[in-house]
């Protein structure tokens, strides 16, 4: 196990901002392994976006949520099945009713042990917090748009396709105009690109661009990413343009048969000049990693279905 050299990831309630009529945020602070958590009410229900990492977190995030559902009945969605995301679903299980997407529970059941048992290697914090978690299994899935009615408001559900991860949804509250993204993008920090060969290949950081590219032309007003700081959809255009960038760099050295090790070193260095100010630089490297595998003439893995 390694020194975890990072605050301790543990939601704080103790900033909690209302984005609009009956939505508010739980942010994370600029925490690392602590999400965006969302709460969306209506007239009889409220729906929880994402549990935080392990149960303590959750069990936290839960009492929070029933105090503010107040009576109505709870749901929970997670954007992705990642640790600090999905991992404290269980403490919601007889109190809310946990539903994703298809792609989402797949992940889940075939990965979950692997990213529980990594996560675990981070260091002692990280460890504590995913004591005793047990991988959740969903109470409902979905393979298409899921349109959830929290009484006089609805919440849509919406799985992307491979990009993050292969089971990445979107959350969006149509009134309000409001997406949550997961880590389909983050605010000010180096995008996530969870690329583990062999264990975990299925980022692609090509059809991420598609996604954000797609989300970015929806006109959302609000925008909640899974870490960092909430925005507009100027946050959709910057994380698609630096894919976009990350992308382009990776493909023109890999044209000119530059080693993949120099390309990392080189891109790294040239992000962290354009990109000063943005946290996690690490992540520069494996996000060339997986460009690398999808270079249309260096093509080393299956595309893969969505």
């Amino acid at each position: 196990m390694t020194d975890y050299p990072y605050a301790d990831p543990l939601v704080d309630l103790g900033d909690v901002h209302e984005l609009a009529r009956e939505i508010v945020v739980i942010p994370n602070r600029n925490v690392d392994l602590v999400p965006n958590i969302g709460l969306i009410g209506g007239t009889h229900s409220v729906l929880v976006v994402d549990t935080g990492l392990g149960p303590r977190n959750a069990e936290r995030v839960l009492r929070f949520a029933t105090s503010y559902a107040n009576g109505r009945r709870l749901y929970l969605t997670t954007t992705h099945f990642h640790p600090e995301h999905a991992f404290g679903a269980q403490v919601f299980a007889g109190e809310a009713t946990y539903l994703v997407n298809a792609a989402q529970a797949d992940d889940l059941a075939t990965k979950g042990v692997g990213y529980l048992a990594m996560f675990r290697q981070l260091g002692e914090p990280v460890a504590r917090e995913l004591h005793d978690v047990r991988i959740p299994i969903p109470d409902h899935t979905y393979d298409d748009t899921y349109t959830l009615d929290l009484g006089g408001r609805t919440v849509h559900l919406r799985p992307t396709g491979r990009a993050h991860s292969k089971g990445d949804q979107v959350v969006t509250v149509p009134d309000e105009g409001i997406l949550f993204t997961g880590d389909l993008a983050e605010a000010g920090q180096f995008a996530i690109f969870p690329w583990f060969p062999p264990y975990d290949v299925d980022v692609s950081g090509v059809r991420w661009i598609e996604v954000m590219d797609r989300l970015a032309g929806e006109g959302h007003r609000i925008v909640v990413p899974g870490h960092g700081d909430v925005g507009d959809a100027r946050l959709l255009v910057q994380v698609r343009d630096y894919l976009t960038e990350l992308r382009d760099e990776t493909w023109r050295r890999r044209d000119s048969g530059v080693s993949e090790e120099t390309t990392a070193a080189e891109i790294r260095d040239l992000m962290i000049r354009r990109h000063p100010d943005w946290r996690l630089p690490e992540w520069i490297e494996r996000g060339v990693g997986c460009l690398c595998s999808e270079h249309p003439r260096d093509h080393s893995r299956s595309d893969g279905a969505d």
